[in-house]
């Protein structure tokens, strides 16, 4: 009983549902009834600041702070957008008001305004979150996790293709299988690249869990940075899209890996072999090793994808071009033009020791033009306030063409640089993969998916 309540708490949603209504509903009702106090209030003394005064230059202030970091010093390598800046500059001057109320009034009154400062920080700090998706539960902020591990079920090795399933599903000759799939941990050994990483996640759909399952397609999924496994998990929905797909499919979806690229939170690993670590080979060389060993997958590169969003959508435009013999198509949301992490010059020299070719080998449109071929293809997206992600996007794309490749390009209307426009692509994504490895055709164009645009 303990546990059970203990899970529902922890997974308790913070972008909707009973806890942002809450602490927003909360704060709405607090400020009204302060606000009312200071109209009625004649204790404001001379010389001190008022509230409504101090929240219009706090206001201000936080926009201008919040703008720099953003747009001017870029300390987060990418622009938070305007939406997020001007919460977060409501947020400060909400705080403003309380704590000048605070200092103004008296009595219950002032204890009201600062139980409004906590009140006022949790209330701006959700509705950031609700911008970037990225908090999804209780449980995904402190780290809980309520994902079982691979070692704890059975998984059979494939005994037919997938379009043997879908005949046998036909004639209504299918082997039992659960309703819907099941995430779970596992530590993917690192035997060639020795790379240090975190427990990766996987999906396995029902086909996947029944006693004869089929070769399933891979979806080979990486955060960003800083992110990890199950945050990709988490804020890209993965299990409810998984599923949602498997229930009108026969239960065929593809299995999705999503291993660590970086081994901790505050690493960026570029996603090459470089002097802190090996994590090309782990992704390319570990990774699938296992997957092929363990899992009912395919085998075939036109059965694999790679996606990310960030930085995995960067490692994803140069990795796969890289490695045509693996994979045949890439999904990245919102990546970059290049691996980033501080100046190339200071990239060169702490991962490459000094080899500049080394790097520019892991540039996407120098990958693409080296090594991708006419057999891979490219679906990718980007949020419609995130104009540089686009103009990444669209980069990539045309050196895609140039390849050969079949490219897909959407724009997600509304959304930035966050997880609203992972899962908005990934959704149309998903079908196009589907049916690019036979799972089943795609029932509409994509100018028919409400949450996108295509661009091209």
């Amino acid at each position: 009983m303990k546990n059970s309540v203990w899970k529902t708490f922890m997974e308790l949603s913070l972008v909707r549902g009973i806890v942002p209504r809450t602490v927003f509903g909360l704060t709405a009702i607090a400020a009204i009834i302060l606000v009312i106090g200071l109209a009625l209030s004649k204790s404001n003394k001379r010389g001190r600041l008022h509230p409504l005064i101090a929240a219009v230059l706090a206001g201000a202030a936080g926009m201008l702070v919040a703008w720099l970091v953003s747009d001017v010093f870029m300390v987060f390598g990418v622009s938070l957008g305007w939406p997020v800046i001007f919460t977060i500059a409501g947020g400060i001057a909400g705080v403003g008001f309380v704590i000048a109320a605070a200092v103004t009034m008296r009595g219950a009154r002032r204890v009201l305004a600062i139980v409004l400062v906590p009140l006022v920080l949790l209330s701006t700090a959700l509705g950031v979150d609700s911008i970037y998706g990225e908090y999804q539960t209780i449980g995904t902020l402190v780290g809980y996790t309520p994902y079982a591990s691979l070692g704890s079920i059975e998984v059979h090795k494939a005994a037919m293709s997938v379009s043997d399933w879908r005949s046998k599903a036909q004639k209504g000759s299918l082997p039992s299988m659960p309703s819907q799939g099941k995430v779970l941990t596992v530590d993917i050994p690192n035997a060639k690249s020795n790379f240090t990483a975190r427990k990766a996640m996987i999906y396995l759909p029902p086909a996947a869990l029944s006693d004869r399952p089929p070769a399933l397609p891979v979806m080979e999924l990486l955060a960003g940075q800083p992110g990890s496994p199950s945050r990709l998990i988490d804020a890209g929905n993965i299990a409810a899209t998984m599923n949602a797909y498997a229930a009108k499919h026969d239960g065929l979806a593809p299995i999705v890996l999503v291993p660590d690229q970086n081994g901790e939170a505050t690493h960026n690993s570029l996603c090459a072999d470089t002097t802190q670590g090996n994590a090309e080979t782990y992704l390319t060389t570990d990774v699938v090793n296992w997957a092929k060993k363990m899992l009912p997958v395919a085998k075939s590169a036109r059965m694999w994808a790679m996606g990310g969003f960030s930085q995995g959508g960067t490692c994803t435009t140069q990795l796969v071009p890289r490695h045509p013999e693996i994979y045949g198509a890439m999904l990245p949301v919102d990546g970059e033009l290049k691996p980033t992490n501080g100046s190339v010059g200071k990239m060169v020299q702490e991962y490459f020791a000094g080899d500049r070719k080394a790097y520019d080998e892991q540039v996407p449109v120098n990958a693409i033009a080296s090594s991708g071929t006419s057999e891979q293809a490219l679906f990718t997206g980007a949020g419609e306030r995130d104009k540089e992600s686009i103009s990444n996007m669209r980069t990539i794309a045309d050196a895609a063409r140039k390849a050969g490749m079949e490219v897909t390009e959407l724009i997600v209307p509304g959304t930035g640089h966050d997880w609203h426009a992972v899962q908005a692509v990934w959704r149309p994504g998903l079908d196009w993969f589907g049916e690019r490895t036979g799972l089943g055709e795609m029932t509409k164009s994509l100018k028919e998916y409400p949450q996108v645009e295509v661009l091209q």
